[in-house]
């Protein structure tokens, strides 16, 4: 019966640190990811400080928007 008792209480702490490892591993995964987009705001002084125009900013803006 103490075996048995042994058994259970191994059994119960082991698979609790495997949650705990599950669990901690997909929070990591969302921080290293780099960020989506630039901002509207960002790219439209990056434009005025350019003196960009028409066609020309408009292109600036909607490449400086996707990261390229």
């Amino acid at each position: 019966m103490k075996t048995l008792s042994a058994f259970v209480a191994v059994a119960l702490l082991g698979s609790g640190a495997v949650l705990a490892a599950e669990a901690a591993a997909p929070a990591a995964t969302p921080a290293a990811a780099p960020a989506k987009h630039v901002s509207l705001k960002a790219c439209n002084k990056q434009a005025d400080a350019k003196s960009l125009k028409g066609t020309d900013r408009e292109k600036f803006v909607k490449d400086c928007r996707s990261g390229k």
